[in-house]
């Protein structure tokens, strides 16, 4: 009698900056803890890796991504970058060239992706806040299959009561709501444990 092996869990890796990390949040209160409970009490069977740092940026997570794709090898990457690079006011042009690459490596290796885009405040500038804006929209018909997720925080930044004291971080009350907004894509991306990836 043979026994066959049981297929490999996928992976669904989360690269991101403090919205993802959790910052000011208790031990399993951010989103991605969430997405997990959520996957397993829907039996999606996914494995959530959280490789969210705080005051992460496109370009320290492009600096990471390699040896994070080597150790995962996962089968969705869900990108939450650029929060950093906005507030910082990096040049669109090079803004642009490190987020193709993140989504161009995970691509590479097989991955699906998702990206969560960001939004700067008006006060930086209409030409620039439309032009970062523009970075995200015009990814999905550069890559083939990368999705652009709606802004996960378009019900959250502006409610007072979703928001922590810094007014930039939203509270553990508001996770389950970024949560909702993005689910959808998510889903869509999901696949049966031991399929071959595209």
């Amino acid at each position: 009698m043979s026994v066959t092996a049981a297929a490999p869990v996928p992976v669904l890796m989360v690269l991101g900056d403090s919205l993802s990390a959790g910052y000011g949040l208790k031990q399993g209160e951010a989103w991605p803890n969430l997405l997990q409970i959520r996957l397993d009490s829907l039996g999606h069977p996914y494995y959530v890796v959280n490789a969210s740092i705080s005051g992460e940026t496109t370009r320290g997570g492009l600096t990471r991504l390699p040896a994070l794709l080597k150790e995962h090898q996962p089968a969705l990457v869900v990108i939450e970058l650029g929060a950093n690079d906005g507030l910082r006011g990096l040049p669109l042009e090079e803004f642009a060239a490190n987020l193709q690459a993140l989504v161009a490596a995970s691509t590479a290796a097989g991955a699906a992706v998702v990206v969560l885009p960001m939004e700067v405040p008006p006060n930086y500038g209409r030409a620039y806040t439309e032009g970062f804006r523009a970075v995200f929209q015009a990814l999905p018909a550069r890559f083939d299959g990368v999705s652009l997720a709606p802004f996960f925080l378009e019900n959250v930044v502006l409610e007072p009561s979703l928001m922590q004291a810094d007014g930039l971080h939203p509270t553990a009350a508001a996770q389950p709501e970024m949560l909702d907004t993005i689910w959808p894509i998510i889903e869509s991306k999901l696949r049966p444990p031991g399929e071959a990836k595209p």
